[in-house]
């Protein structure tokens, strides 16, 4: 028997006050009663995680679909760790440095240490899980709070993390160590404990990023306190980028040490560059023929908090989960005419790039034309605000099925800019091509259309090394998504290059662009 709508708009104003008054992304039991419980359940509002334990979500996202958990994890999380154990709790020194590096990637296990803890694992949705540890906290001083996860401070974290974790993940300490400005903060602590091998891992790992001072500091100053410290980089390479000694931003950090790690992987798997084309008009001719394919293609690649707006609607009996086509068709409408306008300004930049212009400083200048294009038929149609064209983000967004948590709208501004260094100062055309759509659509600088934009880019990166327009078909998007799924969590673009060069490799060889679907009668 269906919700009568004034009943279902009373329990979600309750649900609304929850997440307004305390931003819960965890739900307890005893937060609502049975009845608005079983009616946001019965209506697709509220997922059960645990026992107990709920989170929002949307009524249009598919059962068991994992969005809506991988968006709410570290925030579920906080809320019941914190109920469990109050503040006697604090995670692992290894996901504290992870999370010191930016990298909020949701994991497979979650391990935290507390004295109140069973030594138990938690199962938590979609092969998640929390496994608590009896142990001791680090001292209060050595503990630090962020996004309201109790972790330990950078210094104790790399001091007592386990040795395995440098080489493995790599990118997440070379992001950390540059944020040390100097030896005195590890000092105190190397030296309390009288911690001579960690001494010498620490001092490996400096040396090993160029901060030769800091780790001269560390040996020496052990060795004045009759300490035997034998240096020892538990690095299984050693970077080729000069790491800057005042960016103390992770996440510009984190961004140059991927570009450098996966760039040797992009340039074995891509074909070869065939150069600009003579014929500039010949190229832009094919480039214009493309659109009605590219555009169906792109379009079909490309859905959690209650509103007031919805909470109305549901009050008035306008709102109906199993028929909304006139809101669909307008918003497809919108969509394929932002996409005929964003269209045309791309050709700009591919004009611009065919005549030796560099690419990187053309995707610097002309992105955000076309993400403006993009939505701006949508703005004026009402379905937007004109302040959702104002340039990058100004809230948290989050991928669709994908453990990989963008960065924070404060670093897409600090990383979009060192973002657009790199491709300017790249000089290979894969790199630029493979990596600039990867790197984009990462750091996600957009709440919407950042896919789209990651593929504009990609192909204008293309025009730039003579290759021709290359479509992502709709029927290769898991492959796709998969494949920058196992990028952005796993740092492995191998798949991703293999993917795009194979698409590539066939236009190359004369294969015409994939179909487009007639037209049912």
């Amino acid at each position: 028997m269906a919700t009568p709508p004034e009943k279902l708009a009373q329990s979600l104003e309750i649900l609304e006050k929850l997440q307004t008054s305390s931003g819960a992304a965890a739900i307890r039991a005893r937060d609502l009663s049975r009845t608005h419980r079983e009616r946001l359940r019965a209506n697709g509002f509220l997922q059960e995680v645990i026992k107990g334990w709920y989170i929002p979500i949307r009524p249009e996202e598919v059962r068991g679909e994992s969005t809506a958990w991988y968006a709410s994890f570290w925030r579920f999380c906080a809320a019941y760790l914190e109920e469990r154990l109050g503040t006697e709790w604090c995670l692992s020194p290894e996901q504290s440095v992870s999370l010191h590096a930016g990298n909020w990637t949701v994991p497979r296990q979650l391990m935290v240490r507390s004295p109140r803890a069973r030594n138990k694992i938690t199962k938590l949705p979609h092969g998640t899980s929390l496994l608590d540890l009896r142990a001791a906290l680090p001292a209060a001083g050595d503990r630090e709070e962020k996004e309201r996860l109790r972790i330990f401070s950078l210094e104790s974290a790399l001091i007592v993390c386990s040795p395995n974790y440098f080489p493995s993940h790599s990118t997440d300490v070379r992001t950390v160590l540059p944020m040390i400005r100097d030896a005195s903060g590890l000092l105190a602590r190397l030296l309390e404990g009288g911690h001579t091998v960690i001494a010498g891992r620490l001092a490996g790992a400096f040396r090993n990023i160029g901060r030769d001072r800091i780790a001269d500091d560390i040996v020496r100053t052990m060795s004045a306190a009759g300490y035997d410290v034998r240096e020892n980089d538990l690095f299984t390479d050693k970077p080729s980028l000069v790491i800057r000694t005042r960016e103390t931003s992770p996440y510009v950090n984190r961004i140059r040490l991927l570009w450098q790690k996966m760039r040797e992987p992009v340039i074995g798997r891509f074909p070869k560059a065939p150069g600009l084309p003579r014929n500039i008009e010949a190229y832009m001719k094919r480039v214009n023929d493309a659109y009605v394919t590219d555009a169906y293609h792109s379009l079909s690649i490309e859905g959690y908090r209650v509103t007031r707006e919805l909470i109305e609607r549901v009050r008035s009996g306008t709102w109906n989960p199993e028929s909304n086509e006139g809101d669909r068709e307008q918003q497809n409408a919108m969509a394929a005419r932002g996409y005929w306008q964003a269209y045309q300004a791309v050709q700009n930049s591919v004009r611009r790039v065919l005549h030796r212009e560099n690419p990187g400083l053309v995707a610097d200048e002309d992105h955000g034309t076309w993400y403006r294009e993009l939505f701006a038929p949508s703005v004026t149609a009402g379905l937007l605000k004109p302040a959702d064209l104002a340039g990058y983000r100004n809230a948290q967004v989050y991928i669709r099925k994908s453990m990989h948590v963008p960065l924070n709208r404060e670093a897409v501004r600090d990383s979009m800019p060192a973002f657009f260094d790199l491709l300017r100062g790249e000089t290979d055309p894969a790199v630029r091509v493979m990596l600039g759509h990867f790197v984009l659509v990462y750091i996600h600088p957009y709440m919407d259309g950042n896919g789209r934009v990651g593929r504009f880019l990609m192909n204008v990166m293309m025009a730039a090394g003579g290759y021709p327009w290359t479509v992502i078909p709709v029927g290769d998007r898991n492959t796709y998504v998969n494949a920058l799924e196992k990028a952005s969590v796993g740092e492995d673009i191998g798949p991703f290059a293999d993917f795009l060069a194979g698409l590539v490799g066939k236009r190359l060889a004369g294969e015409p662009l994939p179909a487009v679907p007639k037209a049912s009668s």
